[in-house]
């Protein structure tokens, strides 16, 4: 892999990361497109670590607030005192379901699953959810309104996003607005919810390939990936936390639609391969 292409793919990642748009299904379809090769599950997964450090930079005030209020909690006998405290451990086990999952299919996650057949339905189907949520939600509560139960709904739908063209964003927003939270709130909440995920799956994928080398990519790549993500990941949350102030989802609806259509054609034409 070139510096080049592991910038691009940099970029990419901390894009798409953050939009409900998927960015494992980008970081196929680019390469895809351009000739390069699949840079992997495990590539994908390292560079996320640059997308880690964006939201825990962008979210700095309400992480260590949370982190500080849990601590209290656990060290006054009363973990759930605040709902800074209880954020905290809602987005801990909210975390499960997609640690479970992840390990349960990890073959199938850096294998089949990666096929652009799959990315392509997936794409479409939580597209039509993606609209259904904003059809029907009711857009009236935020995030210190969350509940226990609103937490355990959005960390499965969270878990259904690794299935490639999903997007961890897409899944959790998409939820988070059926149980009724503002679209900002949303995915504010998503973010959040995702430092746990991200964080575990990139220090795995990263442990392993130091294990056993970084093949292709090379640890240079790695390094130039991993921070291009960070910084186009930091400018993609303000945009979507600004944009949705004002503005409605239907844009990424039919973005995804359009694109699982095109990969299908293009899947049909020949011109692209499912896999590789």
């Amino acid at each position: 892999m070139t510096l080049i292409e592991a910038t691009v793919l940099g970029v990419v990642q901390g894009t798409t990361e953050f939009l409900p748009i998927s960015s494992i299904a980008h970081l196929r379809v680019v390469p895809a497109l351009l000739g390069w090769s699949d840079p992997g599950a495990a590539f994908s997964a390292v560079i996320q670590l640059g997308t880690l450090l964006a939201v825990l930079v962008y979210f700095a005030g309400d992480v260590c607030g949370m982190t500080r209020a849990a601590l209290k909690g656990l060290f006054d006998g009363k973990p759930w005192a605040s709902q800074e405290a209880r954020l905290a451990w809602f987005i801990t086990i909210g975390t499960i379901p997609i640690g479970v999952c992840g390990l349960a299919f990890k073959k199938h996650i850096e294998g089949g699953w990666r096929s652009l057949y799959v990315i392509s339905a997936s794409l479409i189907i939580l597209g039509i959810l993606l609209w259904a949520a904003e059809r029907r939600a009711a857009f009236r509560r935020e995030i210190e309104q969350i509940g226990w139960l609103d937490s355990q709904l959005i960390g499965l739908a969270q878990a259904v996003a690794l299935i490639p063209g999903s997007s961890r964003s897409g899944t959790t927003m998409t939820a988070a607005m059926f149980l009724g939270l503002t679209r900002e709130a949303a995915a504010r909440f998503s973010f959040l919810l995702g430092i746990p995920a991200i964080g575990a799956s990139g220090v795995f994928e990263l442990r392993e390939l130091l294990q056993h080398g970084a093949g292709e990519a090379g640890l240079l790549a790695l390094a130039v990936g991993t921070a291009t993500s960070a910084l186009s990941g930091y400018l993609a949350i303000d945009l979507l936390l600004r944009y949705l102030r004002r503005n409605t989802t239907y844009v990424f609806v039919w973005y995804r639609i359009g694109l699982g259509a095109l990969l299908l054609a293009l899947l049909g034409a020949g011109i692209l391969r499912p896999l590789g």
